[in-house]
């Protein structure tokens, strides 16, 4: 392995002076170094070549004679040869119909990334995630195991709302475990958990004393 290049404060000097006004290959022989160095480092010390430099013959020849290269260029408003035109699968000579992408076939990474429906995975935030449908794109098709068992039983989350853990344990997944509160709720509860353990205590027990009572009263309103 090639060790990295250690600049010395001369070459840098060498650099800002010439880099605006001179060939990257002329400094690269000058210094010693790689035509590639030469451009990574006037790169770090966010040197520019000169208006004056680019302009020049020296620095492209396309640029400053953009006449050289006005035959092979399309004109504006030129319509392609192929355009509309549908070609069958296969239709060029040689190995185009063995060599070309089929559809619903995965090659490459794509394949190596693929997982059967019912696959399992943690996410980031320690959550166990089911793959639950195989849609075009790979994305939106994992979804949080807590979340595929509430949707069972009681049907698709209310927007607003999310599914939690009653003991906040993420791996103690049943459907006794779970309920369904407003997302603002659970901004709160997850406020709470900066708070003094006494006062999340006391923040928890009038939550659940508020529940029983609503419940309460919607029974006698039955």
């Amino acid at each position: 392995m090639q060790s990295r290049r250690i600049w010395e404060p001369f070459e840098d000097d060498i650099l800002r002076c010439f880099y605006p006004c001179t060939k990257a290959e002329y400094l690269a022989i000058w210094i010693g170094c790689s035509v590639q160095g030469v451009y990574h480092r006037a790169n770090i010390l966010k040197l520019k070549k000169s208006a004056k430099w680019l302009a020049s013959d020296e620095a492209c020849n396309l640029r400053a004679h953009p006449e050289i290269g006005e035959r092979g260029r399309f004109k504006k408003g030129h319509v392609p040869l192929n355009k509309g035109i549908k070609r069958p699968k296969g239709w060029a000579p040689g190995r185009m119909a063995e060599t070309q992408f089929k559809k619903g076939v995965l090659a490459g990474s794509a394949r190596e990334r693929w997982k059967p429906l019912g696959s399992e995975r943690l996410s980031k935030e320690g959550y166990l995630e089911v793959k639950f449908r195989e849609r075009k794109g790979q994305y939106g098709n994992w979804k949080s195991a807590h979340v595929l068992l509430w949707e069972g039983t009681y049907g698709p989350v209310p927007e607003g709302y999310a599914v939690v853990f009653k003991d906040r344990d993420k791996s103690h997944i049943v459907l006794d475990n779970l309920e369904l509160i407003s997302r603002a709720e659970l901004m709160r509860r997850n406020t709470v958990h900066n708070l003094p353990k006494d006062l999340q205590l006391v923040i928890q027990l009038n939550g659940a004393l508020k529940r029983k009572l609503r419940k309460l009263s919607e029974k006698q309103a039955e």
